[in-house]
């Protein structure tokens, strides 16, 4: 028999996003109806095309989809969402091998080298959807 570890909250996280009751809530939901909670957790993101269904399994088989027919952008997602109340947050922290290696990157930091990087494709013909 295959024992599950579990890791109780630390007490210090009291100023934490989630109350212990909620959490236990979420997981027993995760369980029961992992359709549904999933179907919830995705709301967060901004969806292009919405899915037909959240998930589509066959353990005989071992496959699984997730979100069938869905699409969004992850630059969007990660990016564009965030300029008009973030623009000048830090969105990502690079630190190299020494102590002072560090670079920040703001959320207008990356939309500007995200369009770079999309500019350059381009001028080489590389078209929405191609496979690089």
């Amino acid at each position: 028999m295959t024992e599950t570890a579990t890791y109780p909250i630390p007490t210090g996280f009291n100023d934490a996003h989630i109350t212990p009751e909620r959490y236990q809530n979420l997981y027993q939901q995760s369980l029961d109806d992992p359709d549904s909670f999933w179907s919830e957790q995705a709301q967060i993101l901004d969806w292009h095309t919405p899915w037909e269904a959240v998930s589509e399994t066959d353990l005989h088989t071992g496959t699984a989809s997730w979100f069938v027919g869905a699409k969004l952008n992850v630059s969007v997602n990660c990016i564009d969402r965030h300029l008009p109340d973030r623009a000048n947050d830090t969105a990502i922290i690079w630190e190299g091998d020494e102590p002072d290696q560090v670079l920040k990157f703001t959320y207008a930091d990356m939309q500007r080298k995200v369009s770079e990087i999309a500019n350059a494709l381009k001028s080489q013909g590389v078209k929405k959807g191609d496979v690089v």
